[in-house]
């Protein structure tokens, strides 16, 4: 074996043990803390991430505050992780994310990606396309860029040591309310983060050949 192929077998093995060290965890030790600059650094690789026309769509909202921690707790139907957790992340989807493809395929030019025609032509039909799509059309559709930035949110973490747990449990409308979240933001999910003060269980899986088939579904 060449010495590039045992480098990427390596590599290789590094990002499979993240995979499979991941864990839902629900118990925080309430006294580590994740500064901003971290923070910023793991949304930012999260954010790498792909999503529909590449208009990225997700939004943060990082609730490190303990007293505004206290405030999400009941709405997220007293989970102990709130609190004890560094930080809880509501990903929310931007449903008015076509405003912003100006600006992105401007970067996209200014990097050499693409020529300002195609960058233009590309506004021009995305700002149209999203203007006259339906609202619950658009929801499900950054719903769905929201779910693949929170899979990398969560492994992005695991690779810098920390643990995480998706919620889906907790009540949107008075999470909306209570955060005063304007009505162009759909929430998605929430996301504890933080270091485990008790191990996440492990868990099965249903083997491959019960999940994925090749060329046809089976008829039953």
């Amino acid at each position: 074996m060449s010495v590039s192929q045992s480098s990427q077998t390596v590599e290789q093995q590094q990002f499979f043990n993240v995979i499979q060290e991941r864990r839902s965890v629900r118990s925080y030790d309430p006294e580590v803390k994740i500064s901003r600059e971290e923070m910023n650094e793991i949304l930012q690789q999260a954010t790498l991430a792909p999503s529909g026309a590449n208009l990225q769509p997700w939004r943060f909202l990082v609730i490190d505050s303990q007293e505004l921690k206290q405030k999400l707790l009941p709405i997220a139907f007293n989970q102990q992780q709130v609190i004890e957790a560094s930080a809880v992340i509501a990903v929310l989807g931007d449903l008015e994310c076509y405003k912003l493809a100006e600006k992105i395929y401007g970067m996209a030019v200014d990097a050499g990606y693409m020529p300002a025609e195609t960058a233009k032509s590309f506004v021009e039909r995305y700002q149209g396309m999203f203007a006259s799509m339906p609202k619950e059309t658009i929801r499900r559709s950054v719903s769905i860029d929201g779910g693949l930035v929170s899979m990398q949110l969560m492994l992005v973490a695991r690779a810098k040591g920390y643990d995480t747990v998706p919620m889906g449990g907790y009540d949107q409308a008075k999470f909306v309310e209570a955060f005063d979240i304007p009505e162009r933001y759909a929430p998605v999910m929430l996301i504890a983060i933080g270091k485990a003060a008790k191990p996440g269980h492990p868990t099965v899986r249903l083997p491959i050949e019960d999940v994925a088939f090749f060329n046809e579904m089976p008829k039953a």
